[in-house]
């Protein structure tokens, strides 16, 4: 099997490591670096719960491919907050009842942080419509909206 050196900021650090070619971002996320607040749900693309950002994009990592993030910029859900103090959509979340379960609250959360990084005062729609690639099958959806508009107004200072 062939093996290949990656080097990749992830959540502000910068990593070396060989991977196999075909090492899934999720697996080397999870298994690799011991990121574990990423999940793997569906294994097919679907639920979202996998999302990560990469250069600031929204990837299901559960079909990418770890070489695929070589040179590039990772964040995943442990890199929102600074330290004790969380990311103002972690917050609303709590706050709102946008979580329940939570398995599904990482990919929520890095899909809305990529929204709210393209559209800072998003509409209700907009939140949904950016929002479409992740599955929740507790809280109904309204308290996840009602959570990210929260954080906006917040991260714009209203």
């Amino acid at each position: 099997m062939s093996k290949h050196t990656i080097e990749l900021v992830v959540n502000d650090r910068a990593e070396q490591r060989e991977v196999p070619a075909r090492r899934l971002l999720a697996d080397f996320i999870r298994d690799d670096l011991h990121l574990t607040g990423t999940k793997r749900g569906c294994e097919t693309g679907v639920c979202g719960a996998c999302s990560v950002l990469i250069d600031g994009e929204v990837v299901k990592s559960c079909l990418a491919l770890a070489v695929h993030a070589d040179g590039c910029t990772l964040t995943t859900v442990e890199g929102l907050a600074q330290g004790a103090e969380l990311h103002p959509l972690q917050e609303s979340f709590m706050r709102c009842g946008g979580l329940q379960c939570g398995y599904c609250t990482p990919g929520f959360l890095m899909a809305s942080c990529a929204l709210l990084a393209k559209i800072p005062h998003p509409t209700e729609h907009e939140v949904r419509a950016g929002l479409n690639g992740n599955l929740c099958r507790c809280t109904g959806y309204s308290q996840i909206v009602e959570s990210v508009l929260e954080a906006a107004e917040k991260m714009n200072g209203n």
